[in-house]
């Protein structure tokens, strides 16, 4: 039986690390821990902003924590060339996390990602 973490690996790999635009994409908590499709997958063109990611998740995600009770699950921001999108996991400190060039088609990333999201729940939920 495959084991959550492999389950959203799966997940990453084959419905969001397959789009073109997808850079970097994974399902992170406070100081960006969390679950990546490293190794060959990781595109070397975010190295340059992943230091300064790394550097600000933990704000950030004190920002989403105060947020989430009024109803906020995505947040966006713009880091030079690159776009980073959120996608919070409901109930959790943890969010799916996408790094995507900034004149990428965010509405086709955001269905993608929503579907991606909505499947990692699933998963999560599983006993």
């Amino acid at each position: 039986m495959e084991s959550k973490q492999e389950a959203i690996l799966h997940v990453l790999r084959t419905d969001l690390m397959q789009l073109e635009d997808v850079h970097q994409c994974g399902v992170v908590r406070h100081g960006l821990e969390g679950i990546f499709p490293l190794s060959e997958d990781f595109r070397q063109e975010v190295i340059s902003i992943w230091d300064t990611l790394k550097g600000t998740i933990d704000a950030l995600f004190d920002v989403i924590s105060h947020y989430t009770e009024f109803g906020l699950d995505k947040v966006y921001f713009e880091l030079g060339e690159w776009d980073v999108l959120f996608f919070i996991l409901p109930g959790m400190d943890t969010a799916l996390v996408a790094i995507v060039p900034a004149l990428a088609n965010r509405g086709l990333l955001e269905v993608e990602l929503e579907n991606a999201r909505r499947e990692i729940i699933r998963i999560l939920a599983q006993e």
